[in-house]
This record gives C-alpha cells, structure tokens and sequence, in this order.
C-alpha cells in the first residue's frame, strides 16, 4: 500500500490519485535525493517501570494502542512513520513529498498527539490502571531519503533525537529552524541552548506551548499598497460586471506560482467590489480529513451564508450537492450580485472541482462570478479547466524591477536600506512579491540578504517536490548546467544521452517553472534564480559531480571564451567529492583541470586589465592546487599583482612574500624574483611600515634583472625595468625613466606579455606627463600608445586621464572635463581603482573649481590613507591643499598637511611629494600670516624642484614661490620667480597656466592677493 503525501491515507500502489483526497499521486523513483525535511521523535517516557507492572500481553495491548493512536495522528498531517523502535516513534514530514508547511505539519502533529494522549490515558486506566507520558523532539534540516535502507539519513534526524531526549515528561522541544519555519503559527518559549550529545556547539531550542488553530505556516503582508496589478484588477472588474450584465455565472481563473499575489489581488478585489456585491471566499485545504467541501464550511464559519446554503452540505451524493449549492447561490445572487472567491484549487478535490463546473455550466438568471485562485499545476490535474465559454484565466507576471523597489519601499515604511541590499533583494526576488517579503523580514531581523530565508526554500522544494519523477530530473540536469540552459546540453548529461522531451520541457513551462529563452534557439532559462537554486540542491553531492564533470566535457573543445565555465564546472565536480570526503585520484584530476582553465582565463582576465575577474579567477585556481605544487607557486605572483592593484596590500604582501620563500627553497629563482619585484614596488610605496627605500628598490631590480637574464625571462625582464623606472621617476629622472619604460614594454612585447606592456606604458605616460616632453609632442606619442592598448582597461584609463590633463593645460576645458568623467566611468565600470589618478581633481584646479575640485580629492585621500597607499596619497595631497587654498580657508589647509606630512607617507627622494607639499603648504601659510615661515618653505621647494626635470612641476613652485613673495612684500624677487614659471609653462606647452601667469605679471602688486589657478 502507498502512502498519500496530501492526507495520509493508504492506496494501492499503482493508483494515480488518492481514493481519499483525489491527490495526485507522485510513485517514488527509488533515487537518492537531497531535501529539507521536518523529523519527529515521540518517546513514551518511564517504560521500564510500566513493564514491570503489567502483564507481558497487556503491556503489549497498551502500547499497540498507543503506536494506533500515534500513526493515525502523525499520518493525518502527511508524515510518514519510519519506524517503532521499542516505545519511541520516529515520523518525517517531507518524505516521499515536501510541502511548504512540513514544519507545520509536524508540530500539528505533535501537539494533536500529545492531546489525544489524554483521551487515551483515560482509557488505560479505565482498563490496564496505567497511564503514558510523552516527550517530544521535532527538528528540521537537509536530509538524503530514497535510499534503499531507510527513508531519511542525515544530522536533522540525530538532532530530533536528541531534543526528544532532552526533553520533560509532557514537553515538545523544537529546533530553531523549525520555529523559524512555523513561527506564525505556533507560540514558543525559548530553552537554554542545549548541550547534546554529538554536537560541538550548544543547539538553540524551543518550547513548544500551543499551534494558533488555522494559522498558516507564515504570514502575508495585506496591510501595504497594492503594486502594480492595474490591468489584472480591471480584466477582474469587467468579467463581474459582465456576469452582472448578462446575468449568469462567470469563471475567472488566475493562474500563478506561489508568492506572485493571487491572494494580494483576490484581497483587493474583494475590497473594490464591498459596496456592490456580496463577498463569499474560501480557501481550500493541503491535506486533512472532511477537506473536499472546506472553503464552502469555512464560508460558514465567517458568517457569510444562510440557512438554506448551510443545509445544501448535508445533502447526500455529490450530485446532490451541487444542485442544492448552486440554488442556494443562486437566490443569494439574485438578490445582490454574489463574488464567490476560492483560493488555492490547486489543492482541491475533484469532487469540489465538478461542484464549481456545475455552478458556472448551469447557474441562469443569477449574477454570480467565480473568481478561483490556482498555480499552474492545476491545468495538470484539470486539462480543460475554464475551457468553457463563460470562462477565462488571467496569468500573473512577475513584477517588474521598478514595482519591486516600490514594493521595498511600502513594506520598509521609510527605513533606509543600502543600495546594494536592495539590489541584491531586487535581484533575487525577480519580481515575486512573496520572496521580496521574506527576504526583507529576514534582514530586518539580522539575516544575511546573500541567503534565501528558509520559508522560500521550503516553497520551492514543495512546486519540486510535486512534480513527476522525469521532469523533477529535467530541472535537476538543467540546474547544473545554470540559469540558461540549451536542450541539446541537457541530453548530453543524461545517463542514457536522451535529451528530454517537447512534451516535458511544455509541460515545465506551463508550470512557470521555465521559460525559452529570447535570444537563443532551443534554449530555455529558469523563471527564477531560486527555482534553480533549489533544484540544484536537491541533486546528491556524488550525482553532481558527476553531472558538471560531464557538462565540462560537453564544453571542452569550444575555444578559450569557454574555459572559464568548463574550468568552473570541473571545480563544482571537484568540491562536491571533497565535500564527501573524497580526495582520491579522480578528485585530484579534477582539480587540477580545473586550476589549469581557471589559471589560464584569469591571465587573459589580467591581460585586459579585469582586475575583479582576474582575482576570482587565480585566487581559485590556487586554491585548487597543494600548497607545495609547482603550478601554484607560478600563480602566486600574479596574483599578488592583482591584489596590489586591487589596493589590497596586506593580502598582496602576504602572497608575494610566500612566493619568494617558496621559490627559494624550491629552486624556482624566477619565480622569487619576480615576486621579489612586485613586493619591492609595494613596500615602496609604504615606507613608514616598511622601512623599504630607493636604494633597497634598485638592489632588488639589479638582483632581478641578473636572474632573468640567466633564465631567460624577457616578461620579468620587463617588469624589473619598469620598476627601476618608477624609482628614477620619483626622484625627479622622469627622461631617464621613459627610456626604461620604453625598454621594458619592447620586452614585455617581444614576450606576448600584453598586461606588463600595458603597464610598462602606462608609466611611460606619467614620465611623459611629468618630464620634459612638451604637450604637443606627449599628444602625438599618446595616438601611437593607444594603438598598443588593445582593450587593456588599466591603460585606457590612465590614456583618457593624461588626456584631460593635456587637454585642460591646452585651454579646451570641456573636452578635458569630459575625458575626465570618462576616465571614472571607465574605472568604476570594471571595478578599478579610480582613487589611484587624481586627473579629475588637477583638472577642476586648471579649469578654476576649487570647490569641485575637494569634492574629487577629499575622498580619495580618506580613501587612499584607509587602504595605506601612502605613497600616491603623498601626490595627491598637495592638490587638496591647493583647492581649500583656493578657497580662502588656510587655517583648515594647515591642519590637513599637518596631518599628512611627507615624511609620514613616503621617502625623502620622492621628488613630486616633497615639492608639492612644500610649495601648497607654503601658500596657506602666507594666506595665515606666517610670511616668513611661507617664503621659506616655499623656496625649499623650488631647490628640490630644481634637481629634476619636470618642467610643470618646477613652473608650479617657482609660480607658487612669486605668489608668497609677493604677499611677503618682495615684487621684484617676486617676478622673477614667475618669469622664471611663466618660461617653465611656456616650454611645457601648459599653456592654461601661462595664460594666467601673464595676467598676474601684468596686474599691479597692490591688486593681487593671491593668484588662482596658478
């Protein structure tokens, strides 16, 4: 005999629906699954000293009274009895079919069963003087069932045990997802986390007081705005004045999956149609006994019939019934026009479907419409359902991303929620007004919004759950492949290669379960993230490893754009056999497949500058591989590359440092070398926690351009070239520094090392920027640079940042302002360090916004001091004090390099840092008072100014030394040292800046105050 998930009642095995209910019946498949369940143990407490009061056969009697009264009450809320052992019973609510209120159903169960235990005291000791006392333990969580030697096995079970153990004579201990599932419905106190035995960590607890009678497993939200459902309420809205019209019964039928707000509008319209008809609504029951003609009793109950439609239920056969329904209704409508509303049908009897096909086929002269509320499944079960003319179905949508955000805002009632949250909430809700509910409830409760709150899950695996064995496994292959999925694929990763029918993936897309997908042929996506989420989760560990390995076959072969999904279902089959505690050959093959596509799409990542990408990507491959293997060592550099680039220095220090030692001792000098090289370039740039300076930079790149010579290493080579120019650069070398950038990109390019030509380039544009190049030329050598980019992100922004620099010194303000935003857009688009170039905030200073101009480098300052990039933090200040200079507010300019003094951020021979810091601190300084102070500073940073070769920058002291001058009283020292700016300008080609150098030469001393834009 089966066993009907629905009711509880027992069937012949190859029926196919319940000769109770009228269930569907789903035939189990007798295949391993992973599910959420709900178990419960019952034990009859103080056994040993009832066997040694009774009888042998009488004790036998009263406990097979007691196994009768359990059954027939664990049975009656669909769960399944596992087993008796001894006086304990064990019952799971899931098996063979999940429902959305297993937990429910459990707990129902349970306290149903410990109030029949009263009733059936009272018969044991009318007969046997004695009498039984429970304890209870119901607990929920990830089960394997459909194995051949018991129906459940996993940790959920164990723990039910042990909450039944620790449980009082009479009590009802619950665990916390449980509660967490059935909170709506039930009232609890809270226990002391439990030690039990087995579990490392204390188990949170709950007492089980009394389930809230017809409460449902967890509550909807009626109370907020309607969103969005305009055209559903109006199509709703002509069908009742039609059946008013034409005076006769009308079905409207709105189809759905759970959550998407047939209840939200069913409750709508009932408020819209108050003053114009009479109301009647119902909702028809999951499982329990008496269901068949529940929505008509519970019309009762609230008080919404008469006599006459009371009396027509104790009518006979169901024929009978029918008649006298829909005569009663008929009288009603008659006298006013009747709405008679029936939620979930899906759960309906057949005998309550015929019921409401009779009253639309023969209901005359009586306005009534039928509005039935349904998912999918219904049209399953009732093929021609609302086929008739009198008939029509209205199918839910998802709400779009602009009424989900508005549903946010309703149920948030103003509390503020960050953007990224909603986003995340947004996305994976995809439009389900139930899911945004729950996911909100959640947060607001603490939860992490990455996770789907367990009432969701619970929904989900229930629609599965449900479906027939073959389209459960169709969903199941397609979960694996992804949210997409082409219908060949899911043939290809099939046991016997039959890819599913037209007739199963129909009948899926009619359940909304999946829908074809609008730009690729015989391919189909799931209707929601969490549909598939679910599905996947149901596969067994050992399955589907076994299933992306055979997706990544299918894969291979196609091109590189392939081998970072073919890399990441090898690393999917790996991890779900280490999860097993598998770590055999087979898992060791796989993993190291799976490193190897991962490690190669993340160098190409590397190589169009995707840095995010190139993260992900290497940061797996190595953790796919032993710490000691060759393959790994060879990716630690550039990965610490990435994390350096990615301002995470102390991760990228760590992994740099742990490649030299490695490479080391292994004998891998290049690798340590090249480690070596990136690591001296960080610990440069942070000189206060390193102690590293220039002459420690240059050993290391002599050390290191000695090993890649001996091993032929031209992409190291480069790098080690770059670096050596980036110090020579700093000290003020900028022309000896482009021939090393220059040298270093011809090697990187003779290697096919397209990242570090990029980044050789990069430099070699900050040399041109800084160093004697004129503009004009600098602009002529960027067009042939940019034809090298190719598609380096990194390069593109720092060529569109240069070019608004070069633009804004030329005059064209707009251009240089444009180029500027397209830099940052460019940046934050590809999740780049957009902090790392000031180039907007020189640019609002050239082009006269002060005020812009702090709105740029403020942040980026808090920024660039939060992640310890103290070196470009150095560079960057001066240009902040610049704009609070510009503005008047000098006190507030003093304090700020105060607090980032140069010593602090970075070494002495950091030419560009020293000067700027002297020469804007020097101009606050006079703009206060302390002249004296002001022209000294300002003239130690015209000297150390002087020993370079960038010609703006030594324009920008000598012109800032004039300004303090001239405010000191000194005019013709003064204008000598802006004539001498002026000709720095002039030879540069900043031609902005000369321009207003002239008019300051020309204006008389008395007029000026100070000089902007200088």
């Amino acid at each position: 005999m089966a066993t009907c998930p629905s009711c509880g009642d027992q069937t012949s095995d190859d029926a196919r629906f319940c000769s109770a209910c009228g269930a569907a019946l789903t035939p189990s498949s007798g295949r391993e699954v992973r599910k959420t369940v709900t178990v419960l143990f019952a034990d009859v407490t103080g056994s040993t000293a009832l066997g040694e009061q009774l009888d042998p056969e009488s004790l036998r009697r009263v406990m097979a009274r007691y196994f009768e009264v359990a059954r027939r009450c664990l049975e009656s809320h669909g769960g399944t009895v596992e087993k008796f052992i001894g006086d304990a019973v064990m019952a799971v609510f899931g098996v063979p079919t999940a429902h959305e209120d297993d937990a429910l159903r459990a707990l129902r169960a349970a306290s149903e069963l410990r109030d029949a235990l009263g009733a059936l005291n009272d018969e044991l000791e009318r007969d046997y003087d004695v009498s039984l006392e429970l304890r209870t333990g119901v607990n929920t969580g990830e089960v394997v069932t459909g194995t051949e030697e018991r129906l459940a096995t996993g940790d959920a079970v164990n723990v039910a045990a042990r909450l039944e153990q620790a449980a009082q004579p009479g009590e009802i201990l619950i665990g916390d997802d449980t509660h967490r599932l059935a909170r709506g419905a039930v009232e609890v106190e809270a226990v002391q986390p439990l030690a039990l035995k087995g579990k490392s960590d204390l188990v949170p607890a709950h007492r089980l007081l009394r389930v809230i009678e017809g409460a449902p497993a967890f509550e909807r939200r009626l109370d907020a705005p309607l969103v969005g459902r305009r055209d559903e309420l109006a199509a709703l809205r002509r069908a009742f004045d039609r059946a008013v019209l034409e005076r006769h019964c009308r079905l409207v039928t709105v189809l759905g999956p759970p959550g998407i707000g047939k209840s939200r509008l069913a409750h709508e319209f009932e408020m819209a149609l108050a003053g114009d008809a009479t109301v009647l609504s119902g909702r028809c029951l999951p499982y329990g006994e008496g269901i068949t003609y529940w929505p008509l009793v519970e019309i009762f109950r609230k008080g919404g019939a008469d006599e006459e439609l009371a009396a027509a239920l104790s009518a006979g056969a169901p024929e009978e019934i029918s008649w006298a329904v829909r005569k009663a209704l008929a009288r009603r409508a008659r006298e006013r026009p009747v709405a008679l509303v029936v939620e979930d049908i899906h759960w309906a009897e057949p005998t309550l479907l015929d019921l409401l096909e009779h009253l639309v086929d023969w209901t005359r002269d009586a306005p009534l419409l039928l509005l039935c509320l349904a998912r999918p499944d219904l049209i399953d079960l009732r093929p021609a359902w609302g086929s008739r003319s009198e008939a029509e179905s209205l199918t839910l949508e998802p709400l779009s991303p602009r009424e989900s955000n508005e549903l946010i805002d309703n149920l948030l009632d103003r509390l503020d929620l960050a953007s990224a949250t909603r986003a995340r909430i947004s996305d994976m809700a995809e439009g389900n007004p139930l899911f945004v509910e729950q996911l909100l409830m959640m947060l607001v409760e603490g939860g992490d919004p990455e996770h789907v709150p367990a009432t969701v899950q619970a929904l989900l695996a229930a629609r599965l759950d449900s479906l027939p064995t073959d389209e459960q496994e169709v969903l199941e292959r397609a979960s694996v492949v992804g949210l997409d999925f082409e219908w060949g694929a899911l043939g290809e990763i099939a046991p016997n290669r039959n890819r599913p029918t037209g007739a199963q993936l129909s009948a899926l897309v009619r359940k909304q379960l999946i829908r074809p997908h609008e730009a690729i042929e015989d391919a189909f996506r799931f209707r929601h993230m969490l549909i598939r989420d679910a599905a996947y989760e149901r596969i067994p560990k050992e399955l589907r490893a076994e299933l992306h390995a055979r997706f990544a076959g299918w894969l291979d072969g196609r091109g590189e754009e392939f081998d970072e999904v073919v890399g990441y279902h090898l690393e999917q089959a790996f991890l779900c056999l280490t999860a097993l505690g598998r770590h055999d050959e087979r898992a060791h093959a796989l993993a190291e497949k799976a490193a190897d596509r991962l490690a190669g799409s993340g160098r190409r990542a590397y190589a169009r500058g995707d840095i995010p990408a190139t993260l992900n990507l290497l940061g797996r491959a190595a953790g796919l591989l032993p710490l000691d293997d060759p393959r790994r060592l060879g990716l630690l550099p550039s990965l610490g590359r990435a994390l350096r680039e990615h301002s995470e220095l102390d991760r990228a220090d760590a992994i740099l440092s742990e490649a030299i030692e490695r490479g080391r001792q292994s004998g891998e000098r290049g690798v340590a070398a090249d480690a070596d090289v990136t690591r001296s370039d960080l610990r440069f740039h942070r000189p206060n926690q390193t102690g590293v300076g220039r002459d420690d930079v240059l050993r290391a790149v002599d050390a290191a351009i000695q090993v890649f010579e001996e091993v032929g290493d031209e992409a190291g080579l480069a790098r080690a070239l770059t670096l050596g120019g980036k110090v020579r650069l700093w000290g003020g070398e900028a022309a000896v520094a482009l021939q090393e950038f220059e040298r270093a990109a011809r090697y990187a390019r003779d290697a096919g090392d397209r990242p570090q030509e990029a980044e050789s380039l990069r430099y070699l544009c900050t040399a041109m920027r800084s160093g004697p190049m004129p503009v004009d030329e600098a602009l002529r050598r960027l067009d042939a640079i940019s034809s090298r980019a190719e598609n380096n992100r990194r390069l593109d922004v720092a060529l569109l940042a240069i070019r608004a620099r070069f633009a804004a010194m030329q005059g064209r303000l707009d251009d240089a302002r444009d180029l500027g935003s397209q830099a940052t857009a460019l940046a934050e688009g590809h999740g780049l360090d957009t902090h790392l170039d000031s180039a907007v905030g020189e640019v609002e200073l050239l082009v006269g916004d002060a005020e812009a101009a702090e709105r740029v480098l403020r942040p980026m300052c808090e920024e660039l001091e939060r992640i310890g990039e103290l070196g470009f933090l150095s560079s960057v200040v001066p240009y902040l004090i610049d704009a609070l200079h510009r503005q008047g507010r000098d006190q507030e300019a003093l304090l700020l390099s105060e607090r980032w003094r140069p010593e602090r951020l970075t070494v002495a021979e950091d030419a560009d840092a020293q000067v700027g810091w002297r020469r804007a601190r020097a101009k606050a300084l006079a703009g206060t008072g302390a002249l004296d102070e002001a022209v000294r500073v300002a003239r130690e940073a015209t000297a150390i100014a002087a020993r370079t070769d960038y010609l703006d920058l030594r324009g920008q002291a000598a012109a800032d030394l004039g300004e303090v001058l001239r405010l000191a009283g000194s005019p013709q020292e003064a204008a000598a040292a802006l004539a001498e700016a002026l000709s720095l300008y002039d030879e540069k080609g900043n031609l902005v800046a000369a321009e207003r150098l002239r008019a300051v030469l020309a204006a008389p001393t008395a007029d000026v105050q100070r000089a902007p834009g200088l």
